[in-house]
This record gives C-alpha cells, sequence and structure tokens, in this order.
C-alpha cells in the first residue's frame, strides 16, 4: 500500500517557506510539542502511535511507511523523546505528517524505565483523547528528566501521581480533614475515598487508608524524607489511582512487583 506518504521526511521542509508558513497557519496540528506514549505495528509498513501533545492531549497517529528500513521516522517514534510533530485529518486516528526530535532524548535504565512506562500507562489508561492539559505535559518532562539521576523514584513518582490526579479533577485533599480542620501532624487519619481525611478519633468505623497527619502534610510539601510517608504515600497513592481505574490492569506495576519477586 502506498498512499505518497508512506516515507515522509522526518524533518525539512514541505515546500518554500512561505508556503510552509501559510500551511502551518491552515493546520493547528503543525509544529506540537509532543512524546510517545506507546506505538504498535499496522499493516505491514506502518505504526499506529498514540502521542501524548501540550495542545491537543492524547492524540492516535498513524506513521506511514514507519518500520520501512529507509524511512527518515524509523527510530524516530521512541518513548522519551521529545518531539515536534505534524499531523492532519479529523476523527480518533490521525494520519502523521511530520516528526522531528525537539530535545534531549532521556535514556532511562533499569528501575527508572520501568518506571516511565509506568507513567505513559498511567497517561493512556487514565486521559481521555483531545483532552489538552498543558501543566500535566510540563510535569512529565520534567519527571522523565527526575527519573534519569534517580536510583529511588519513588518520590519522583508520587508527586506525578499528585499533580495527574488533581489535573482529571479528583485533587487529594491534603491539607485539611472533611470537617475542613487543619490537618494536625500527630494526629491519625482515615483517608476515605471520594471525601478525604477523617480523624480517626471522630469516626472508627470508615474505611480507607490509614496515615499519620504528617505523611499528609509531607504529600502536599512533596517531601518524602521520611521512611513513613515513604511507605504511606505509596499506599495511599495505589489506592485513589485503581480506584479512579475501575477494572483496567497496570501491566508495568504487576511488571514491577514480579521483578522484585525475583
Amino acid at each position: 500500500m502506498n498512499s505518497g506518504m508512506e516515507d515522509v521526511p522526518a524533518s525539512g521542509n514541505a515546500g518554500t517557506p512561505r508556503e510552509s508558513a501559510v500551511a502551518s497557519a491552515h493546520n493547528p496540528h503543525d509544529g506540537q510539542l509532543a512524546f510517545v506514549l506507546h506505538s504498535y505495528p499496522f499493516k505491514e509498513t506502518s505504526l499506529i502511535v498514540e502521542l501524548f501533545t501540550r495542545d491537543f492531549g492524547r492524540v492516535a497517529v498513524i506513521a506511514k511507511g514507519a518500520r520501512r528500513p529507509k524511512s527518515a521516522l524509523r527510530g524516530m517514534l521512541l518513548a522519551f523523546q521529545p518531539l515536534l510533530v505534524s499531523w492532519s485529518g479529523k476523527g480518533e486516528l490521525h494520519t502523521l505528517v511530520r516528526a522531528e526530535r525537539h530535545g534531549r532524548y532521556q535514556s532511562l535504565r533499569g528501575l527508572p524505565l520501568i518506571c516511565g512506562f509506568y507513567l505513559n500507562e498511567l497517561l493512556i489508561k487514565l486521559l481521555a483523547r483531545h483532552d489538552a492539559h498543558e501543566r500535566l505535559f510540563d510535569t512529565y518532562g520534567r519527571t522523565l528528566v527526575a527519573l534519569v539521576a534517580q536510583e529511588e523514584p519513588g518520590a519522583t513518582l508520587r508527586t506525578f501521581e499528585k499533580n495527574l490526579l488533581s489535573e482529571l479533577g479528583y485533587a487529594v485533599l491534603l491539607d485539611r480533614d472533611v470537617s475542613s480542620h487543619p490537618i494536625a501532624a500527630e494526629r491519625r487519619y482515615t483517608y476515605v475515598l471520594e471525601r478525604g481525611p477523617v480523624c480517626a478519633s471522630d469516626d472508627a468505623a470508615v474505611n480507607g487508608v490509614e496515615l499519620i497527619g504528617q505523611t499528609l502534610i509531607d504529600i502536599q510539601a512533596d517531601v518524602y524524607s521520611s521512611a513513613i510517608t515513604q511507605q504511606q504515600s505509596k499506599v495511599l497513592m495505589r489506592t485513589l489511582i485503581n480506584h479512579y481505574l475501575g477494572d483496567q490492569v497496570l501491566h508495568t506495576r504487576r511488571l514491577l512487583r514480579d521483578l522484585q519477586e525475583l
């Protein structure tokens, strides 16, 4: 199959500078900042690619001819590589017109690599298509940079998870309890889904995640130096994310658990 776009150059001009400027003016999807979240083969030579773009959120595109040996797109559509992309078409599945590198590739290895794929899987399963999240896009880029230098990425993941939930409209209540009383560091609380922290002395029968006030204060400030905060924040975020995922399974989380059991 050859539609004339099977080997679109990854960079370069499509006509004269004036023609390119005119085309850009008519195509809002031209020159968009993006990351690849996931890709898989499509037909003989192409790929379907899930992109996370700054201005349009999660977008699915067909990269025609990307698997051909001489395609300029081959080796370009990598996870964790900042890109400038252009696409055309309407509906759920678009056609990738151009892609070029735009910044440093974040080379993740070992545990940080699995964590990077965990971020991607969260975005795929929790973000609706064509729903822009500019702040989350910037946070994602900073998180990848932070993961490169970290052997223990727990604090970075907790910060990202907190920001993700906030962007989705599920902000974690951290500075006060459900009765609007300020969180006290020494008190014990139960974090109840869809409600927030309940002081343990107020209602001993509620179901939720048990933690101390200092953990909530630390999460609010993105401070994870305490071993108790590390453990309790992990349980809290996992519980919240599982709740909003519903029946969806995070394969990267299962992979990480299997590796830790080896």
